[in-house]
């Protein structure tokens, strides 16, 4: 046992309902979501395998992510720190405020819908007619993962760099910051990416000084409304764009397929309505499974969540994939359906953190992907001798989707369901 101060134990810098040790990352890496429901009825829990407190309703999350007084991004030891380097995903303030600045023009709704989504459309079409004649795919490596890369390499101004390259970086930097079992292995291949995505956001860095461009990098370089960015500012940021903008539109673009291949309810409204893909398509599957499933967060004033209490110091984790699930807040949260009344949810999180590529990847999933797939591939559906694998739950997503599909068009046949 950990001492304890004045009722609050030192170590967790807080007490309140504990865990016992009895959720493994293994139970939470498989599926998650039963835990999450377990945990909902006590609130904000200490979970030993974690070595932090985790936060599962939706009102708690949504209050953290709005109190920039009791709470802070810039978390002792994070991971994400250790990896990248200090980025705006880990600041504050004025801090955060100018390196969200410079980021934001070539993310805007408007910069996205007028430059960027025509590009990510043609790249989506391109993809689909190289798998099209085949009549079946593993959709992850054949179609999501390249998809993916190619769109963030062109959003990013990393032009030079492979797909494969890409998403070796962007798993590699996420698996480093989600390391929280401290696998040495995990960390050989971290090192790896950052030296990597150094090297070639230095190339761009030189590139983008004699000939700006729309790329991100490029506006980092230059400077927004608060100025350009150090050459470290523009590194260490480039390695957060690579992670979360790669894998939150792809795992969402796979738990999109999946999500409507096992409820074909859900996907024949879909197809009699093309203006369903974008956004009630989007968010309720972003809202269903979360690939950003969990954040960290610190406590930096005392606060009380009903039976916990907690010190400056206690380290958070954000459940906002538990938090979309949330009973208190959502009727049926269970249940994927895209007729659910609109509201928000906090796959992308909440407040100043709110994440700056949600149009992007939004885009992505419901006016580029999804639709090429679903209205260029006569009955896709899932393949029921080889399963589908979802793991994660910090990160969550596909590791392999199985599809078929008819390539003659006279075939009216609809997806399967496996629910």
């Amino acid at each position: 046992m950990s001492p304890v101060l004045d009722g609050l134990d030192a170590q967790r810098h807080g007490i309140g309902p504990d865990d016992s040790g009895e959720v493994s990352l293994a139970e939470l890496t498989i599926n998650p979501y039963p835990t999450y429901r377990r945990l909902r009825d006590h609130g904000v829990v200490w979970v030993e395998s974690v070595n932090r407190w985790l936060v599962t309703r939706w009102d708690d999350i949504d209050m953290i992510e709005r109190d920039g007084d009791r709470f802070t991004a810039q978390e002792r030891d994070s991971l994400q720190t250790r990896v990248m380097g200090r980025t705006m995903l880990r600041s504050d303030g004025a801090q955060h405020r100018r390196l969200r600045a410079a980021l934001q023009t070539p993310l805007s709704p408007r910069v996205i819908d007028e430059h960027w989504l025509p590009r990510f459309k043609q790249i989506a079409n391109e993809m689909v007619d190289a798998i099209k004649p085949k009549g079946e795919s593993n959709l992850i490596p054949e179609f999501i993962n390249p998809f993916s890369a190619r769109c963030l390499g062109l959003v990013l101004g990393l032009t030079d760099a492979t797909d494969d390259e890409l998403l070796f970086w962007s798993q590699a930097l996420m698996d480093g910051t989600a390391n929280y079992g401290d696998d040495p292995s995990v960390w050989e291949r971290t090192d790896r990416a950052v030296r990597e995505v150094k090297a070639a956001t230095n190339a761009a860095i030189a590139r983008v000084r004699e000939t700006p461009d729309p790329s991100l990098i490029s506006a980092m370089v230059h400077g927004g409304a608060g100025g350009p960015l150090t050459d470290d500012e523009v590194r260490s940021n480039t390695m957060l764009v690579i992670g979360g903008g790669l894998n939150e539109p792809r795992d969402g673009i796979g738990i999109g397929v999946w999500a409507l291949l096992n409820h074909p309810d859900q996907l024949a409204l879909t197809m009699s309505d093309p203006a369903a893909w974008f956004p009630r398509v989007t968010e309720e599957t972003l809202r269903w499974m979360s690939p950003l499933a969990m954040f960290p967060r610190e406590v930096a004033k005392p606060v009380a969540f009903g039976e916990t209490k907690l010190e400056p110091g206690a380290r958070l984790g954000l459940l906002v994939a538990s938090a979309n699930r949330d009973e208190r807040h959502w009727e049926r949260p269970d249940e994927f359906d895209i007729t659910r009344p609109k509201a928000r949810n906090v796959a992308f999180g909440v407040g100043h953190h709110f994440c700056l590529g949600v149009w992007m990847s939004r885009h992505e999933i419901g006016s580029a992907a999804l639709p090429a797939l679903f209205e260029r591939l006569p009955g896709l559906r899932l393949d029921l001798d080889d399963p589908a694998v979802l793991t994660g739950w910090v990160f969550r997503g596909h590791t392999r989707l199985p599809v078929r599909w008819t390539t003659d068009t006279s075939d009216s046949q609809r997806p399967q369901s496996v629910a």
